[in-house]
């Protein structure tokens, strides 16, 4: 196909793709119009939960693979929409909508890469397209699910895939590093007692001695790409209902943006020993990712 054609036909998914919501987890609709869009352009297409993904027609598992990859998943939207935010308007050559830059943009432009190299003979390498669920959660059901997936897998005979290009909105500007996350559960301990007395430990104060830890700390080491770690808390809960009751428990919840200078244990152990209070990670699998700037795609 012609790079015009192509440019029409990526348009009009995206369009496509924004009048049909695809919440994370919901994406099953997007899935099935990404699926037809291949199909019906001459595409192999394969399936996996709500991931759609597909390799060049000349595929040979000798060469090396690039991954062409995007999510189809939105957030929900935001309350200051003030258009519908599931009408894919064109206004002065701009397309406004849910998901239209982050990342359907994306998603649409390497689909018609993808398509523009599917039939080509004698490439030097393999292209795998991709277009995955649950990115807005860091879901287990996405692009980490793929990867674990047999057929996925057995289509490169057990060779690795060299790289990839992810299109997430950057300004048509190459990224060449990304922060990991770590989610923490906090809890400080206390005891209940009355608010008119003088009795009991109050919960939140212990976690106020703690947030504040987090919202002034500096680590010492900072990354060339992606600068420092950021620790923000997010969420504060206590179980009470009752006005006049001292909390025996606070809990909150601390954002973490890990660099590549850190790893999540380094710094799990970093703030357990400032942290008096129970801290348990929700996971430790989102890493912080770098390519060399050396690399030739970089």
């Amino acid at each position: 196909m012609e790079i015009e054609q192509l440019n029409t036909k990526a348009i009009e998914l995206l369009q496509q793709l924004i009048a049909t919501p695809s919440f994370s987890k919901e994406e099953d609709k997007t899935a099935a119009i990404i699926k037809k869009f291949l199909h019906d352009n001459g595409v192999h297409v394969s399936l996996h939960l709500n991931n759609v993904w597909a390799v060049n027609k000349y595929f040979d598992a000798a060469k090396p693979s690039i991954l062409l990859n995007s999510h189809h998943d939105t957030v929900s939207p935001n309350i200051q929409y003030t258009g519908d935010p599931f009408d894919p308007v064109i206004d002065d050559r701009k397309l406004f909508g849910l998901g239209s830059t982050d990342a359907g943009g994306s998603l649409a432009a390497l689909m018609a890469t993808f398509l523009y190299f599917h039939k080509k003979k004698n490439l030097k390498y393999n292209l795998v397209f991709a277009a995955t669920a649950e990115e807005e959660i860091s879901g287990h059901n996405g692009i980490e699910s793929l990867l674990n997936n047999d057929e996925f897998m057995h289509t490169f005979e057990g060779r690795s895939i060299e790289f990839a290009i992810v299109g997430e909105p950057t300004q048509m500007n190459l990224a060449v590093a990304e922060k990991g996350l770590m989610v923490l559960d906090c809890t400080a301990h206390g005891k209940a007692g009355h608010a008119a007395r003088e009795e009991g430990i109050n919960a939140i104060y212990k976690a106020m001695k703690d947030i504040e830890w987090f919202s002034a700390y500096q680590l010492p080491k900072t990354s060339e790409w992606l600068g420092k770690v950021k620790m923000t808390v997010t969420v504060i809960n206590t179980e009470n209902r009752a006005h006049n009751v001292l909390p025996a428990l606070c809990s909150y919840v601390v954002d973490v943006r890990v660099t590549d200078v850190y790893t999540h244990e380094e710094l799990l152990a970093i703030i357990q020993q400032n942290i008096q209070r129970d801290v348990k990670p929700r996971s430790l699998r989102m890493r912080s990712t770098r390519i060399d700037v050396d690399h030739p795609i970089v």
